[in-house]
């Protein structure tokens, strides 16, 4: 049976999102998957998070009476060594709460796990919104991705391995989809072999030597298929820590899919530039996403 929500019932069920401040929801409360009792403890250096051993999300609302039903589970980058919350986290759910999006900031786990820990987490997220998304008033049906760098191969990973026996554990969440419904791609890793690839992303998420069989499984290129979701990439040319052709090479793979996406590509800006606004424009690629999210139905 096939169960619809209005945003009204949506939002008279959601105590959530009454809350001003950030919300922290433990992404496994039964019990982190391959647990490491003696992992050390998670910290904070230089505003970004090392050593995650307790994945999480924190639900950020929109303002009062702005939330529109549409949510986003949102991925910041750091190479799988680290996450670059106060870069590609906080700044980024800023902007999407203003357009009445609810924003979920997955906290998950780096290169003490390696694979599949990350993809484990980021598709539980999706399960979980989706399997409450009556309490955090969103749609069910209008669940995104959103990551930058390496949070962009993460949530690419979302977009195309959404059903991979990988990222289930056997919990009955497992019963939920976790195929989001668009993904928004900012200056992602893509390739894992190759001279464009990200060196340091391959060795956190693989280890120094991995197979032929996980470089291809996780070269997220080669995974599109016509059930990936509708996709938005931006990335610039200046990029020298993950060149554009790990952006062209998925947006390849989406076109030869049928897959729809928007590509942006600028000639100016470094890599990690997250929400900079002093980059000219560059600094012009979130109106250009809300187009793209507003002719799909994702925004009013």
């Amino acid at each position: 049976m096939r169960l619809t929500f209005t945003l009204p019932l949506l939002l008279m069920l959601s105590p959530i999102l009454a809350l001003a401040e950030p919300t922290m929801i433990p992404l496994w409360p039964e019990g982190v998957p391959d647990a490491q009792p003696d992992g050390g403890q998670e910290y904070v250096k230089d505003d970004r998070v090392f050593n995650v051993q307790q994945p999480s999300l924190t639900l950020h609302a929109p303002p009062a009476g702005k939330a529109n039903g549409t949510a986003v589970i949102l991925c910041p980058g750091g190479g799988y060594g680290r996450l670059a919350v106060s870069v590609e986290g906080t700044p980024t759910s800023a902007w999407l709460t203003a357009q009445g999006i609810t924003c979920f900031i997955l906290k998950y786990r780096l290169k003490e796990y390696g694979h599949p820990a990350p993809l484990r987490d980021v598709l539980r997220a999706v399960r979980l919104v989706r399997a409450r998304a009556a309490e955090f008033g969103v749609d069910p049906a209008r669940i995104g991705v959103y990551g930058s760098s390496a949070g962009g191969h993460l949530a690419s990973c979302a977009a195309t391995l959404f059903d991979h026996p990988a990222g289930r554990t056997g919990h009955p969440l497992d019963a939920v989809s976790a195929r989001p419904d668009f993904a928004v791609l900012q200056y992602p890793v893509i390739l894992l072999a190759g001279r464009h690839a990200h060196r340091g992303s391959v060795q956190n998420l693989l280890g120094p030597q991995p197979s032929a069989e996980l470089l291809d499984l996780l070269s997220t290129d080669r995974q599109v298929t016509a059930q990936t979701p509708p996709v938005f990439l931006v990335h610039t040319a200046q990029d020298t820590s993950v060149p554009l052709e790990n952006s062209l090479a998925f947006y390849a793979a989406l076109r030869r899919a049928g897959v729809p996406a928007e590509l942006h590509l600028y000639e100016k800006g470094p890599h990690g530039f997250g929400m900079r606004a002093d980059l000219g424009p560059t600094s012009n690629w979130p109106q250009r996403c809300e187009e793209w999210m507003r002719s799909h139905g994702w925004l009013p």
